[in-house]
């Protein structure tokens, strides 16, 4: 045990006899501490003895017919304070973990599905606006550590983890693009070959991305490689850079947003496009979800439900 100090405390079951020395200290009787409590006087006066004998020094001293604390009293009735304040603290916090309609939830998406996650947690929001939300977002490679250290409630992939002992729930399709300037040559192009755009320059994620993933199957699939003018570490930069007329590049539908309509970029039509993938939710086998988080999943698992 850390704390050896508190062992004689542990020993003897302290707590209900520091609830009947906190009444005995405040009224200044044990009569009125024994009706307040419930129980028969006799049961104050052998809790009180027990809890001096664990503590080792008399704790009230009884002149004429009034009851006193000693120093030790006084001491622990100090402590008494400040014991149960820190329990009624945590029993608040307790009770708010209790309730989906004030606890936490906690999520961590990849950066191509903050969209997405976004607006499935803005609507779970306007059901439980006092329940406090948490968005976590970053790459691949960030959430697989953080889904290893059990650091949030749920996580949102596109490529969950294959080697690590999850519950799993399909969300939504997140279909991917070839994303090109809308003054490509290629742009008002239909039917085009796969083979016609593999030489094109292209930008892809970081390394360990999900959409990095994909993109580097669909060129093996094809027996190509890549010709990757630049690695980018997130979708808008890479919208960016497409807009700048770099290349072009695979990107969830979710990551374009509107890039797609606001004459910028064009989704190419090219043969085996788009990708298919899912959003996938997961969280660790074993995982005691909070209240609020089973309010989450039993959201996105009610059929009647639209994205």
């Amino acid at each position: 045990m850390k704390h050896r100090t508190l062992r004689r405390y542990l020993r003897h079951g302290t707590f209900p006899q520091l609830a009947v020395f906190e009444a005995v200290a405040r009224h200044g009787n044990f009569t009125r501490a024994a009706e307040e409590l419930h129980v028969a006087q006799p049961t104050v006066s052998i809790q009180v003895k027990k809890l001096a004998e664990a503590i080792g020094l008399p704790l009230f001293e009884i002149i004429g017919r009034r009851v006193h604390l000693t120093s030790a009293g006084r001491e622990l009735r100090a402590a008494c304070g400040d014991i149960f304040a820190r329990l009624d603290a945590v029993e608040s916090r307790l009770s708010g973990m209790r309730s989906a309609a004030s606890g936490t939830l906690r999520v961590a998406v990849t950066t191509s599905g903050k969209y997405f996650a976004s607006r499935l947690l803005a609507r779970f929001s306007e059901r439980y606006p006092a329940a406090e939300i948490a968005l976590t977002v970053m790459n691949r490679v960030s959430l697989l550590e953080r889904l290893a250290g059990n650091r949030d409630d749920l996580y949102v992939f596109s490529n969950p983890p294959e080697d690590v002992d999850v519950v799993a729930q399909t969300l939504a399709p997140n279909p991917l693009r070839l994303y090109a300037r809308m003054d490509h040559p290629l742009a008002r192009r239909s039917r085009i070959a796969f083979r016609e755009v593999s030489g094109e320059p292209i930008l892809m994620r970081e390394e360990g991305s999900g959409t990095r993933m994909m993109a580097e199957r669909v060129f093996a699939a094809h027996g190509c490689t890549p010709n990757v003018r630049m690695e980018v570490g997130s979708d808008e930069a890479i919208k960016q850079a497409i807009v700048d007329g770099l290349g072009i590049a695979i990107l969830s539908e979710h990551a374009v947003g509107e890039g797609a309509q606001d004459g910028e970029l064009i989704s190419l039509d090219v043969e085996g496009f788009p990708l298919r993938q899912s959003w996938i939710l997961v969280y660790p086998a074993g995982k005691q979800l909070s209240a609020t988080a089973q309010a989450f999943l039993a959201e996105l698992r009610d059929p009647r439900r639209t994205l």
